[in-house]
């Protein structure tokens, strides 16, 4: 199986407010960069989008190391939380529903095509391809081509 690293990062201007995602992948001496935007969206979802866009991205079955700065993603995948929620019917410990379960199921159903690690990396030390990523998903943010994310603004609607 080919080795594929993934940088990601995920910004938003507000939060909630427009979000941009971006997933840098390396392979072979090879670069692709994948990035997109969302009308309304929160920061937590842009970094998990980075790397659902980062897995699907892949055409074939790849042993995946995921380089992110979010916390929140890395030890959700790295720490059983996503499989606690599961059992809880994606309810936190304190029978909060977990948010975002929409996404933590399709960057599950994609991490089981392949090999992956996720890994934590400090933000904002000068790593390149973070300050990348950093960069590409904040210009997503602010531009003006977004899709609606249904699924959040659906929801947020509802809590109104």
């Amino acid at each position: 199986m080919p080795d594929v690293e993934i940088y990601t990062d995920g910004a938003c201007v507000g939060n909630p407010g427009p979000g941009g995602y971006a997933a840098i992948l390396k392979f072979d001496g090879k670069q692709k960069v994948v990035t997109g935007g969302y009308r309304l969206t929160t920061n937590n979802r842009m970094e998990i989008m980075a790397a659902i866009a980062g897995l699907s991205a892949l055409k074939k079955k790849c042993v995946v190391s995921i380089y992110s700065d979010s916390r929140l993603l890395v030890d959700a995948m790295t720490k059983g939380w996503v499989q606690s929620w599961i059992k809880r019917g994606w309810h936190k410990k304190d029978g909060t529903p977990t948010l975002n379960p929409d996404l933590w199921q399709k960057l599950l159903t994609l991490t089981e095509k392949h090999q992956v690690n996720f890994q934590w990396i400090r933000g904002h030390i000068g790593d390149t391809e973070n300050e990348l990523c950093d960069q590409l998903s904040k210009k997503a943010a602010k531009e003006h081509n977004h899709i609606i994310d249904e699924i959040y603004e659906k929801t947020k609607n509802n809590r109104k």
